[in-house]
């Protein structure tokens, strides 16, 4: 289902927090950069407000770009459910597999419309680690140390999956392969790539752009780009 990829991915490595990438959104941050004010319903149009549509699909992430062979490449499901699990390549592609199209939202303002997925739902994932009732949150761990953090009903949306393969094809490591989340209904920082660790949490904690400055939740269609608070 992905391509086997070159060199090992092991540990999650450092993220540089003072790249240009990172000061310069952080800059966005404070700066309101984007924002419209303009609100738009979802049943009135599809395009959220701010954004511009795109063909191709861009790549912005911050730098390290890691090559997990998937010989070694593991999903570990973690936290406060009835039944984690460590998922190797193998057992992860013996899973139920699902194809959705969907759009996708990036916070620096392009949109792409009708994506072709494949992959796991996350649905198809709760069933099999139960939850437990005081579970509200997820993080989400990647192979190059990036974290985010979501409400479980909106890592359980019904379009939302752990995707391997986009148009057919396996994902490329540029666009987070070997597998990576797909939430549509979210901007896409949300949707974590190189997907590593799946954490069930009793309470939330911000992922990495969450504490510089971005929206907790990441709604495009209020314009929830950046935090209001202080």
């Amino acid at each position: 289902m992905a391509e086997e990829n070159d060199t090992a991915g092991g540990e999650a490595t450092p993220l540089p927090a003072n790249s240009k990438l990172t000061t310069t959104k952080q800059r966005w941050a404070r700066e309101g950069k984007f924002l419209t004010g303009r609100v738009t319903r979802e049943e009135g149009e599809r395009l959220p407000p701010g954004q511009h549509l795109v063909r191709d699909w861009p790549v912005l992430d911050l730098g390290p770009q890691p090559r997990v062979p998937l010989e070694t490449w593991r999903l570990d499901v973690t936290g406060a459910v009835e039944n984690p699990v460590s998922w190797d390549w193998a057992v992860f592609s013996a899973q139920k597999q699902t194809h959705e199209v969907t759009d996708i939202h990036c916070v620096t303002t392009w949109s792409r419309y009708d994506n072709g997925w494949d992959g796991v739902t996350t649905r198809d994932l709760l069933d099999i680690v139960m939850p437990r009732p005081e579970a509200s949150h997820v993080m989400l761990h990647s192979y190059d140390g990036y974290t985010t953090n979501l409400a479980l009903e909106d890592f359980a949306a019904e379009d939302a999956l752990l995707v391997h393969s986009w148009e057919g094809r396996p994902l490329t490591v540029e666009h987070g392969g070997p597998v990576r989340l797909v939430v549509p209904h979210l901007y896409f920082w949300k949707s974590a790539k190189w997907l590593k660790q799946i954490e069930f949490r009793t309470s939330d904690r911000r992922g990495f752009w969450e504490e510089r400055g971005y929206h907790n939740h990441a709604d495009p269609w209020k314009e929830q780009r950046y935090s209001d608070e202080e």
